[in-house]
């Protein structure tokens, strides 16, 4: 009896000590870490003459080269990124958006034709509740303005709580600002890529470099599938945030049901979530 009572104390101690960091509270110490790099000097030694002089014929051999490789990835990488020549004579190329999904046509963001449901400036703002248990839950409030047909600006405002009977009570809030372009612009699927800046508070206080690539499928009125993915990069360590959602599209308004994955540092967060949204 006693041999069995002692093994439940130190199971309990186990426990207190196992849990008495707290998740947001491990991320939180991964991203203050700073990565120590280390400088290595590398001698040239010195060639003679005639080794200069083959060197510079085959310098200017590789500019030239070089120099059309660059072009050609230039060119390549506008089409990617951009808009390549095959795609301006579609329709896509020069859509307009919406008002919102679904208004009054079974269009989603974008339509071909111009008419009273299209708009040059439209607003979204959206807010989801995330939870992944009793001791850890957050908010997520979305704005995107969508303007002149292919550009966006998506502010973002992630809020973390944490509170266990073993875990001191910790927050962490995580903003992000991305300037995106849509690049597929169909009646019936959207998708954009974006580049921005993020901010990282509670114990961090740390800016960061972030990307992100989205995506929304109409598949069936009055339903849409979006996916969200961005990182974020502070100091050595990443901030992931991915989501997939089901979107119910009423009017102007949209009611969502999802999955989101966080990983901030090497800590993962899985949540279910649920919200509302408006477009105006």
């Amino acid at each position: 009896m006693k041999l069995t009572k002692m093994a439940v104390f130190f199971f309990l101690i186990f426990q207190h000590v196992s849990y008495s960091q707290g998740k947001i509270n491990k991320a939180e110490e991964e991203l203050n870490k700073e990565k120590i790099t280390t400088n290595t000097n590398h001698s040239i030694s010195k060639s003679s003459k005639t080794y200069n002089d083959y060197d510079s014929r085959g310098n200017f051999l590789s500019d030239v080269i070089g120099g059309l490789f660059i072009q050609l990835f230039a060119y390549t990488a506008y089409g990617v990124a951009i808009e390549s020549p095959f795609e301006m004579a579609h329709k896509a190329s020069d859509a307009y958006l919406t008002k919102h999904p679904y208004a009054k046509t079974n269009t989603g963001h974008y339509s071909y034709e111009w008419n009273d449901n299209t708009e040059i400036f439209t607003t979204t703002i959206s807010n989801r509740l995330i939870y992944e248990s009793n001791s850890v839950y957050g908010n997520h409030l979305n704005l995107d303005l969508r303007f002149l047909k292919r550009l966006e600006l998506e502010l973002d405002f992630l809020q973390l709580w944490e509170h266990n009977t073993n875990v001191p009570k910790n927050s962490l809030g995580i903003y992000t600002a991305l300037a995106k372009y849509n690049r597929v612009r169909t009646e019936r699927f959207n998708a954009s890529w974006g580049l921005g800046v993020a901010y990282v508070a509670g114990n961090v206080n740390k800016l960061g470099f972030t990307y992100g690539l989205s995506g929304e499928l109409f598949f069936k009125k009055p339903f849409s599938l979006e996916s969200n993915f961005n990182q974020t990069l502070v100091n050595s360590e990443t901030i992931n945030k991915f989501n997939g959602l089901l979107n119910y599209h009423k009017k102007q308004y949209k009611y969502i049901l999802g999955y989101e994955h966080l990983k901030i540092a090497s800590v993962p967060f899985s949540n279910v979530t649920a919200g509302f949204g408006i477009s105006f």
